[in-house]
C-alpha cells in the first residue's frame, strides 16, 4: 500500500481495521483490534487444515520459517535468535528460569513493572536471589536509577522498554551498554514497544526480549516471540524441554538427542500455527510500511492529543520529554474523576483504559487526525 512516489496510503491500511468504523480505538496498549489481513491469514491455515489435514503441515512449516525470519528483521536480529511463545510471560519465564548461577545474586527492576515481568523473577527468591525494586521519581525510573542500583552481585536487570502505566520510554541504549560492559544480563519486556516504536536489539545491546502479539503487534492473544542473543543460546538452561526442541525431532524414539542449535530449542511442542500465521501477516505489514514511519506517525498522533488535551485544561501525566515519549499518553482532569471521564469516552465510542488514576490512550498507525478532533469534542 505504498503509492508510486513512495508515500504511505494510511487510509488504505486503516480500511483493513473494521473496529474504526464504530470506535475511536485508543486501547492498543491493552488489546488491539484484528485487521482483515490477519483474519484472512488465520482463515488460510484453518481452511488448509479443514480440507487437507496433516497434508498441509509441510507448507505450514515453511510459513513458520518465513514468519520467524520476519520477526527477526522487525527487531534487528537473526532468525536463529527467535523462538515463538504464547505470551510475554512465557518469554520472561524462559529467561528467569534459564539463567545459571542465580543463587546469591541480585536482580534489579523497576517497582512499577507489569506483573508479567515480576512474578517469574520474584519466584527466584526461593533459589536465593535478591530482588531489588527501584522506586520511581515523578513517574520515571531512568536508566541511571537502575544502574545505580546495580553492584558486583547483580546478575540481571529486567525492565519494560515502555512502562504500561504511563508510557515512559527508558533509555535502553544507555542501560544496555552498561549491562554489557559489566557482564550483567539485560532482559526487556517488549510488549509495549514492538510494533509501536523502532527497536534494534543488537544496537541496544539487549540480551533477551519477550513480547506477546496482542497489543502493538496487532495479532490475537496466544502468540508472540522471544529473542535470545545467539552467544547466549547455549548458556541458558532449558527448564521446559519438549519434543520439538531437539535436533532431530522427527526421530521420535531417539530420546538422547542434543538440543537444537538455535532459539527454537525453547519451543516445547506443537506451534500455535493459527497465531503464527496471523502474526506473520501483521509483521509483514510493519516491514512493508517501515517501523521508522510507523513510529513517526504514532508519535505525531500523541502530540496532537497532548496539545488538544492541554488546550482543554487537562493535565498530561505521562513523561513527555525528549527521548521519553511513546505511543502511550495519559491524562487527568482537575475537576473530574477518571471513572467519570472514562464513562464520557465510552458513551462517545472511545476505547481507552484507566491506569493509576489517569486515562490511558494508546493510538496506532491506523488512527488519524480526524479521530483526534472527534475525541477532543467529546471531552469539551
Amino acid at each position: 500500500m505504498n503509492t508510486s512516489n513512495g508515500t504511505i496510503d494510511w487510509q488504505a491500511h486503516r480500511s483493513e481495521f473494521p473496529a474504526t468504523e464504530r470506535l475511536i480505538y485508543y486501547n492498543n496498549a491493552a488489546v488491539s483490534p484484528m485487521s482483515t489481513r490477519v483474519r484472512e491469514a488465520i482463515d488460510t491455515f484453518s481452511n488448509d487444515l479443514m480440507t487437507e489435514g496433516y497434508l498441509c503441515i509441510e507448507r505450514a512449516f515453511e510459513r513458520i520459517a518465513e514468519v520467524r525470519a520476519a520477526a527477526a528483521r522487525l527487531i534487528g536480529c537473526s532468525a536463529e535468535e527467535i523462538a515463538f511463545i504464547k505470551n510475554t510471560t512465557q518469554g520472561v519465564l524462559l529467561a528467569a528460569n534459564g539463567i545459571r548461577g542465580i543463587e546469591g545474586s541480585s536482580i534489579v527492576m523497576p517497582s512499577i513493572e507489569f506483573p508479567a515481568n515480576v512474578y517469574p523473577w520474584l519466584a527466584l527468591e526461593k533459589k536465593g536471589a535478591e530482588i531489588r525494586m527501584v522506586e520511581p521519581e515523578e513517574g520515571r525510573i531512568t536508566a541511571e536509577m537502575l544502574i545505580d542500583a546495580c553492584d558486583g552481585s547483580t546478575r540481571v536487570v529486567t525492565v519494560s522498554a515502555v512502562q504500561f502505566s504511563n508510557g515512559y520510554r527508558i533509555d535502553l541504549g544507555k542501560l544496555g551498554s552498561f549491562c554489557r560492559d559489566k557482564g550483567i544480563y539485560l532482559h526487556v519486556d517488549g510488549i509495549q514497544i514492538v510494533g509501536m516504536l523502532d527497536i534494534d536489539v543488537n544496537e541496544l545491546k539487549i540480551d533477551f526480549l519477550s513480547t506477546g502479539g496482542h497489543k502493538w503487534l496487532l495479532t490475537p492473544p496466544g502468540t508472540g516471540f522471544f529473542y535470545c542473543r545467539k552467544e547466549l543460546i547455549e548458556e541458558i538452561d532449558i527448564w521446559n524441554p519438549g519434543w520439538t526442541g531437539v535436533e532431530y525431532f522427527w526421530n521420535f524414539l531417539e530420546y538422547r538427542q542434543p538440543y537444537r542449535k538455535d532459539a527454537s530449542r525453547f519451543e516445547e511442542g506443537a506451534t500455535n500455527m493459527h497465531g503464527v500465521y496471523g502474526l506473520g501477516a501483521s509483521i509483514d505489514r510493519f516491514l512493508e510500511i517501515g517501523m521508522d514511519r510507523i513510529e513517526k506517525r504514532i508519535l505525531s498522533i500523541t502530540d496532537l492529543l497532548e496539545k488538544g488535551l492541554e488546550a482543554l485544561g487537562y493535565t498530561i501525566t505521562s513523561p513527555r520529554k525528549s527521548g521519553e515519549r511513546s505511543g502511550i499518553i495519559c491524562f487527568a482532569g482537575s475537576d473530574k474523576d477518571p471513572e467519570s471521564i472514562m464513562q464520557e469516552l465510552m458513551d462517545g465510542g472511545v476505547a481507552a483504559s484507566v491506569r493509576e488514576g489517569s486515562i490511558r490512550l494508546s493510538p496506532h498507525f491506523y488512527n488519524d487526525a480526524g479521530e483526534v478532533e472527534r475525541f477532543l469534542e467529546i471531552l469539551k
